[in-house]
């Protein structure tokens, strides 16, 4: 298993979590360490929240001991505010900064971030210029191939951002339109990846071993990051490793909910946890009663009637 360099930061291993919007909460990060993510990173967070001290946006930023090296993915489409967000006292436990120019979701694309910077690589240079002037952090970018198939601009983008400074480019090779349907284009990946100097990363499709080599074999990528393939299963990162791990799902679930409770009220916890557990349950042989049965006002109470139903 290859190493992967970013700039001064070199990762034991190129298996990357993604930071995916609801899930990549810092008990699932922690989950993923665990069984070998080379690289964690955080959710999706809005630069101009923080900018105005959203604590809803700041609880977010939480770590786990441990996290290193840790990144941080912001969004947003001004690059005035990404010089100052990247100089925040708050992000000074992160060693890596990756922003987000591919997210899909409408009301993101609508506000002119995410995606909608596929449409205009000036302002996406700008933003990448102003962080790597802010600081001396390695800027890495997550985009798409385009907003849909008649605007593939992937390589156009990948050689502008290396340009004004990134030290890392992750391409989900999808488009806008595609959303998280169909599958991810490798020969754009590839192409991406011929076009630029620095490391590139693929995004897209990884649920296994040979999922994982087949993306490195068909693009030649430096790394490969998982995202739904990692959901309710980040034992993946020991699976594609190659190392030999006992896998208790019940555990895992306890493990997640007792890193959360070191930040959040267990009412949020109760909420942020009913998706997870029900992707960690989904190769379980559980009822549907029982599944229902999980909803339910009390944490305790669900961490009970799991007890119950995995042991």
């Amino acid at each position: 298993m290859q190493k992967l360099k970013i700039k001064n930061i070199t990762l034991e291993n190129n298996l990357l979590l993604a930071p995916i919007a609801g899930y990549s909460d810092v008990g699932f990060r922690r989950l993923a360490k665990k069984y070998g993510a080379g690289l964690t990173c955080t959710e999706m967070i809005s630069a101009k929240a923080l900018i105005y001290n959203n604590q809803k946006t700041l609880d977010l930023l939480h770590t786990f001991d441990g996290e290193k090296p840790s990144c941080v993915q912001l969004f947003g489409s001004e690059p005035d505010v990404f010089e100052k967000v990247v100089k925040l006292k708050a992000l000074e436990k992160f060693d890596i900064i990756d922003i987000n120019m591919g997210c899909p979701a409408p009301k993101i694309y609508q506000n002119g971030d995410g995606s909608a910077l596929l449409e205009n690589i000036e302002k996406a240079s700008a933003i990448v210029r102003a962080c790597v002037r802010a600081t001396n952090k390695p800027i890495t970018v997550k985009f798409r191939s385009g907003v849909d198939e008649n605007h593939i601009v992937a390589v156009e983008f990948a050689k502008a951002m290396e340009k004004a400074g990134a030290s890392l480019l992750t391409i989900h090779a999808r488009t806008r339109k595609q959303g998280y349907s169909g599958k991810a284009d490798l020969a754009v990946a590839k192409a991406v990846k011929e076009a630029v100097k620095i490391p590139v990363v693929v995004s897209g499709d990884c649920v296994d071993r040979a999922s994982y080599e087949n993306i490195l074999k068909e693009t030649n990528a430096d790394g490969v990051m998982i995202a739904r393939g990692a959901l309710g299963r980040p034992e993946i990162f020991s699976e594609i490793l190659g190392k030999d791990v006992k896998v208790n799902k019940l555990d895992d679930i306890l493990e997640h909910i007792e890193e959360l409770r070191k930040y959040y009220p267990d009412k949020l916890i109760n909420l942020m946890m009913r998706s997870h557990i029900a992707f960690y349950l989904k190769r379980c042989k559980v009822s549907s009663a029982d599944r229902l049965s999980l909803i339910d006002d009390s944490l305790d109470g669900v961490i009970e009637k799991l007890k119950h139903i995995l042991n």
